[in-house]
């Protein structure tokens, strides 16, 4: 068995049994930037785990930088690679940014602290989740990004618990 199956989960939540999923194109960076406004916006996300998936340079880094300014985030906005997370106060809202591109051993979980930060309210935003899936709840909002050329990206959102299906329902609205 691996280290991983040893490991529980940092905290539960329950999968949609239907779960959503809406695709946008992003023509440019303006539209990024709209729509890293436009998920700043719903309350929904306030205390939300939002799982990010994408090759290197789709975009990823960009949107959570454009969310974090949306949301009144001062500052330099730093990518958590080296760091893992990389924690941000946006009024009395906390965010911590993930980055599980290192990622490597889920026992660095508890070491971390990661099982406090995700029990407590916030917005938790992860790239390369899938490094720390064994450890992570269901993502309330899954979103893909696939690079169409140098300007132009697909972005798929999923809705994959019922909190995060109503962040859906609100993009549809």
């Amino acid at each position: 068995m691996t280290a991983a199956q040893h490991t529980p989960q940092i905290v539960g939540n329950q999968a949609s049994p239907a779960p959503q999923q809406l695709q946008i194109l992003w023509r440019d960076e303006q539209d990024t930037q709209r729509f890293a406004q436009t998920l700043a916006a719903l309350p929904q996300l306030r205390n939300a785990y939002v799982t990010l998936h994408g090759d290197l340079g789709a975009g990823k880094t960009t949107l959570v930088r454009h969310w974090l300014r949306a949301l009144g985030v001062q500052g330099r906005i730093k990518s958590p690679t080296y760091a893992v997370v990389e924690p941000h106060e946006a009024g009395e809202l906390s965010v911590w940014h993930f980055d599980f591109y290192r990622f490597d051993d889920p026992r660095e979980w508890e070491d971390a602290g990661f099982r406090d930060i995700f029990a407590s309210p916030g917005l938790k935003l992860a790239e390369w989740p899938e490094k720390a899936a064994a450890v992570t709840p269901v993502a309330d909002v899954a979103i893909y990004i696939e690079a169409i050329d140098d300007m132009q990206r697909q972005v798929t959102l999923k809705g994959m618990t019922p909190a995060g299906c109503t962040v859906l329902e609100a993009f549809k609205a």
